[in-house]
């Protein structure tokens, strides 16, 4: 209870761009936690979704299950400091978290099980250019990024009032806007491109990308 009533204190009492919160952590996925009731996504990084399967060897196997298990398994035991970034449109915290000496998006991206966000952050790119060179993890076969895997896989979720995905591009990089005429296969090619979040109406929108049918494609940090 006292740990409980720390980390909502600090929550609430620093500046945003200084909030931690700290203690014992439970892996809610590959790159969530849940710290005393209190949710934060991790900063930098994108893990498999739980349902999510990837190809190795020529046969399925649960990478996302598997992701969440190697969170868990960093966490166990230790107490975690986060420290925010942003706020997600959940109102999820959005946080760079170690546990120990061990920042977990590096070791989760070391580990093959989850991937770089460069647009947000060019912390572990290189993290990710050795998993992809080694034959880590998700890297050792074929696998759907997970933002395409949310696209194609919408969940109903619930906005948290005062967090809407319209202030998320005030936040994000500015983005070019697409030539007309521009077709992107998924997220990634958008967001390679510099062109994402997409909104309806935009060059390079297609609803297959847009998985909530809120109006916007791509979006980072998709509530799940």
């Amino acid at each position: 209870m006292r740990l409980t009533i720390t980390a909502a204190f600090l929550l609430f009492a620093l500046p945003a761009s200084a909030q931690q919160v700290s203690g014992p952590a439970r892996a809610a996925d590959g790159d969530s936690l849940d710290l005393s009731g209190i949710s934060v996504r991790i900063f930098g990084v994108d893990a498999p979704e739980l349902a999510q399967s990837c190809e190795r060897g020529g046969a399925s196997w649960a990478c996302g299950k598997q992701a969440a298990s190697k969170l868990a398994s960093l966490v166990a035991g230790k107490s975690v400091m986060c420290e925010q970034k942003d706020v997600d449109d959940y109102g999820r915290i959005v946080a760079t978290c170690r546990a120990g000496s061990i920042d977990l998006g590096g070791a989760m991206v070391d580990a093959g099980l989850a991937v770089a966000l460069p647009h947000f952050s060019d912390r572990y790119v290189a993290s990710e250019a050795r998993a992809r060179a080694t034959g880590t993890g998700l890297w050792a076969g074929k696998f759907q990024m997970p933002t395409d895997y949310r696209a194609e896989h919408p969940r109903p979720g619930r906005r948290t009032p005062g967090f809407s995905r319209d202030a998320a591009p005030a936040r994000a990089p500015v983005r070019t806007p697409a030539p007309a005429g521009v077709y992107f296969r998924n997220c990634k090619e958008a967001w390679a491109a510099g062109a994402a979040p997409l909104r309806r109406g935009q060059p390079g929108y297609r609803p297959e990308m847009d998985g909530d049918g809120d109006g916007i494609a791509c979006e980072p940090y998709r509530g799940r």
